[in-house]
This record gives C-alpha cells, sequence and structure tokens, in this order.
C-alpha cells in the first residue's frame, strides 16, 4: 500500500518524466494527481491548451495518453498497477500552481477566503497581479492584495 506522502512523491516524478512531451505535443501540464480510489491506484493528468479560447477534447486527452503511455512504461516510476486517465483542466480551473496563476492574469477568477473580508468569504473579481505570496484581485475598479495563505480556493470563472 502506498501512502499518501509517497503518492505525492510518484506524482512528482511523474510530472518530471512528462512536463516536456506534453509540451513537445502542444499542449500545457496543468496537473499530475496520484490517487487511490476503492482498490485502485490512479494516475491523472490534467492538461490545458495554451491558447485558452480552444478548450481540450476527447482526441487531445486521447493524443496525450498515447504520447505518455510508452513513456511511463519505459521508465516505470510506479510500482504498483495504476489506471492512467488524461483529463481537461475543465471550465472551473482550480488555480495553486504559480504558472497558473500567471496563464490566468487578466481573467475573471472567483476566491474563496478562510476568513471573512468585509463580511464576506468569497470573492469575484479579475486576477491583475501575482507574485509567490500574494496575488491582486480588481474588484469593480477596486484593487486587493490577498495573501496565499488566507486563501482556501481560487477557480478560474466564465465572466463577472
Amino acid at each position: 500500500m502506498v501512502e499518501k506522502k509517497s503518492r505525492g512523491k510518484i506524482a512528482a516524478t511523474v510530472e518530471e518524466l512528462i512536463r516536456e512531451p506534453v509540451q513537445g505535443a502542444g499542449y500545457l501540464l496543468w496537473d499530475v494527481d496520484y490517487y487511490k480510489e476503492g482498490a485502485d491506484y490512479n494516475l491523472l493528468v490534467t492538461i490545458e491548451n495554451p491558447d485558452r479560447e480552444k478548450p481540450i477534447d476527447l482526441d487531445d486527452c486521447e493524443k496525450v495518453s498515447r504520447l505518455l503511455s510508452p513513456i511511463l512504461d519505459e521508465a516505470d516510476p510506479i510500482q504498483d498497477m495504476y489506471y492512467l486517465e488524461v483529463s481537461s483542466a475543465g471550465l472551473e480551473r482550480n488555480l495553486t500552481r504559480p504558472e497558473h496563476f500567471e496563464f490566468y492574469l487578466g481573467s475573471p477568477v472567483s476566491v474563496r477566503l478562510y476568513a471573512p473580508l468585509n463580511g464576506t468569504k468569497n470573492l469575484a473579481g479579475t486576477l491583475v497581479a501575482y507574485d509567490d505570496d500574494a496575488f491582486t484581485l480588481e474588484v469593480e475598479g477596486e484593487q486587493t492584495i490577498l495573501k496565499k495563505d488566507a486563501v482556501a480556493k481560487v477557480l478560474t470563472a466564465q465572466e463577472l
């Protein structure tokens, strides 16, 4: 049985192994997750199109899956039997990494805070700046700097 900490290490190893081939195929590697569901282990590779206006479709997922299978078979970074799943980041993408925030600068996002700010835990605005510790959200013409450790979740939004 693979412990949760080891699963994170496996995901990081796989991510390092597949980042360049995924990018070489014309996609962004959004995330890699290795998790257990029931008795099965799953490797979930999430991809994004560099052109945000063009959504990922089933053909894209199949293309990346076919690309990754031989790479993973040869490198063999996972001891257990697992299922490979390649997926789109979805309509509401969870922004968790610096490259996610950079990719969505100038875009609408919704933010859920751990503690209320001006009476609310939920904000929606435009992501206008980002650094390692904080990001700036513009809401109705006013900019608010939010420390990342105060934020529970940041999701892309379709419209404000």
